[in-house]
């Protein structure tokens, strides 16, 4: 491999309900969460055939196999949200079913060990509860706790965490080090425009928003491709989106041209530039309207494929980007 050359990284934020359980219920989003049984295997298949390596980051909570042993892992301390609806603690645990063969929506150590079928592929922490980092009343102790959680969870089946994807993209500097303590080398940091940069859910706008919608199809805030010197200023290595994949909309099917062509330039700009170029999404999002959001998917692969054997574009996982560049560049 040249020792220049453009990078691809896809990561997937694994959370089924414990990720939008504050937004939404199993009555009104349960179509898309229950798609999820359906969309893993089918990603591991996909990025396999276009050998691609991706990177699912997993909320802890997701780990077990019954409530019994969830409900037993459950003893540190928790994040005291001011809006108490944030916490999963204060009665969602108690609501799940008995077990993974009854609660789809809790619970998924079979899709996990699905992944870990693949080697290429990456299961990272989503941390152990859909943690909030930015959110009034939890604190840096809160988060040390639920990360010691997510990775004792994760050791129990084998699995080392490298990597972290914070929860609704709450980038939080002053956390990074609590990361460090626990070996975690790479963390997906946010793009660098106002209209992505880290807020509390209160202070998102609908400004924002709109900008971010618009963004998906015509090129407003740039190509958020990063050099590899660029993703070692800060410690664990950042590694930062470059687009969110925002799912298949019926409404605006006549636009998909467009978050096409937006998606695939910034991909060849990457490969050109031998820069890194990060897409993600939540594996939810392709819950309904798969064939067309696999469709779409596809696309972007055979590309990813083309600017491979053009360009030497290369996939990683973000535990691999970050081993490259400790290897590249040192401490």
């Amino acid at each position: 491999m040249n020792e220049e050359h453009g990078k691809f990284v896809v990561s997937l934020d694994f959370e089924i309900l414990w990720g939008v359980r504050d937004h939404f219920t199993v009555e009104t989003y349960g179509e898309n969460l229950l798609g999820v049984q359906r969309v893993i295997p089918k990603l591991l298949e996909v990025f396999n055939r276009h050998k691609v390596n991706g990177t699912f980051a997993t909320v802890g909570l997701l780990f077990f196999d019954t409530k019994k042993e969830l409900l037993e892992s459950l003893d540190f301390r928790k994040p005291q949200y001011k809006n108490e609806n944030l916490s999963p603690y204060v009665n969602e645990v108690f609501e799940t079913g008995e077990s993974v063969e009854t609660d789809k929506y809790h619970f998924a150590s079979h899709l996990i060990e699905q992944i870990k079928k693949y080697p290429t592929q990456e299961i990272a922490t989503h941390t152990f509860s859909h943690y909030y980092c930015l959110e009034e009343g939890q604190t840096i102790d809160d988060f040390r706790e639920d990360i010691r959680a997510a990775i004792a969870v994760a050791d129990k089946k084998g699995i080392v965490i490298k990597s972290i994807i914070f929860p609704r993209n709450q980038f939080n500097d002053t956390y990074l080090e609590v990361c460090r303590e626990f070996g975690i080398t790479s963390v997906r940091g946010n793009e660098q425009s106002w209209i992505y940069e880290a807020r509390k859910y209160q202070k998102e706008t609908s400004t924002r928003r709109a900008f971010r919608l618009a963004d998906s199809y015509i090129n407003i805030s740039g190509h958020h491709c990063f050099s590899d010197k660029y993703m070692t200023l800060r410690r664990p290595y950042n590694i930062p989106s470059s687009r969110f994949l925002r799912p298949f909309d019926r409404k605006l099917n006549w636009l998909e041209w467009l978050r096409m062509k937006r998606i695939t330039n910034a991909m060849t700009f990457a490969a050109k530039h031998n820069l890194t170029y990060h897409i993600w999404w939540h594996p939810h999002n392709f819950g309904i309207c798969q064939d067309e959001n696999f469709a779409f998917l596809e696309k972007i692969l055979t590309h990813y494929n083309k600017l491979n054997q053009q360009y030497n574009f290369t996939s990683y996982t973000m535990a691999d980007l970050s081993a490259y560049l400790q290897k590249k560049y040192g401490n």
